[in-house]
């Protein structure tokens, strides 16, 4: 394996490592399930990982995104507080342990679980990690979705219409965007990281070119008037999702030249092309140095 191209391995795998680690150092005794209305019977929840959101009314409820299996219980807690309604559905966006983590206890409930054809895929099968040495075993079959698609559904729940469709890959292979249309909301997992810098998970075919195509898309769908909900980071909207896909299209041109030049993986992250950036969207999420590498690695593949 070339160098570079190694490094990058490397640190794309320290990555996950480091996530795992830190998953299992969370005392989610300690989590609190926080709600924020963002239209009629619509809410945006947060705890540890990925945003959830929730649609209620007489129909039932349809959550969406599950984070961690030790929250389950507060995740319901908080639900019972805006809704006296069953779980209905339990739509994943796409297949990451943050958002897909408590698919088990809810499944066990008998509620039914919907996802992209390639969440299913990804869950279903042993995942191996060679250059870690670690294996991640098939998710049991309460985890599973049960209702797959290929392109688009739609739910017809609590006097909406919302629409689903899958983007090509953008965070993953197996993301998908829900679209409130009466309420004007919108869910957009993790193709939306509001006001910090993305991971890309380029081992499950995701790339910086595949999050700008998604986003421009949604770009064309919304107004100002549109409220998003990010996969991670606060309640956003048309402006702040712009503000997210201009960052990655100043990133990518950045890098773009540098690789075209034939500069090493590790030459670009010297360059720091983003640090006229980092104060802005470097709180949480991606460091500056992983995102670097994953754009220069995802440009030398194409």
């Amino acid at each position: 394996m070339p160098r570079n191209r190694l490094v990058v391995v490397v640190l794309a795998a320290l990555a996950i490592a480091a996530a795992a680690v830190a998953q299992q150092q969370t005392d989610f005794s300690k989590i609190e399930i926080k709600t924020i209305p963002v239209a009629e019977g619509i809410y945006m929840m947060q705890g540890a990982g990925g945003n959830l959101g929730v649609s209620t009314g007489p129909d039932g409820v349809l959550l969406i995104d599950d984070q961690f299996a030790p929250l389950s219980d507060k995740i319901k807690a908080a639900i019972a507080k805006v809704s006296d309604k069953p779980i209905r559905f339990l739509f994943n966006t796409h297949y990451h342990g943050d958002h897909v983590g408590g698919n088990e206890n809810f499944g066990k409930l008998g509620i039914t679980i919907v996802a992209h054809d390639n969440v299913w895929s990804r869950m279903s099968v042993e995942q191996v990690n060679k250059l870690m040495n670690r294996t991640t075993p098939a998710y049991p079959k309460e985890a599973l979705p049960v209702v797959t698609f290929n392109d688009r559904l739609t739910f017809h729940l609590n006097g909406d219409t919302i629409e689903v469709f899958h983007v090509a890959p953008a965070h993953t292979d197996g993301d998908a965007v829900l679209r409130f249309l009466k309420a004007n909301v919108v869910h957009m997992g993790d193709t939306f990281f509001n006001g910090r810098y993305p991971v890309i998970d380029a081992f499950a075919g995701g790339s910086i070119d595949g999050m700008i195509a998604a986003d421009e898309r949604l770009l064309a769908l919304v107004n100002d008037q549109t409220k998003i909900i990010p996969g991670h980071g606060p309640l956003g909207d048309k402006k702040s999702l712009q503000a997210f896909h201009d960052m990655m299209v100043k990133v990518r041109d950045k890098i773009q030249p540098l690789v075209k030049a034939g500069k090493s993986d590790s030459a670009i992250v010297a360059a720091k092309p983003t640090a006229d950036l980092d104060a802005v969207w470097n709180p949480t999420g991606s460091t500056p140095d992983r995102f670097v590498m994953a754009v220069a690695q995802g440009m030398r593949g194409r």
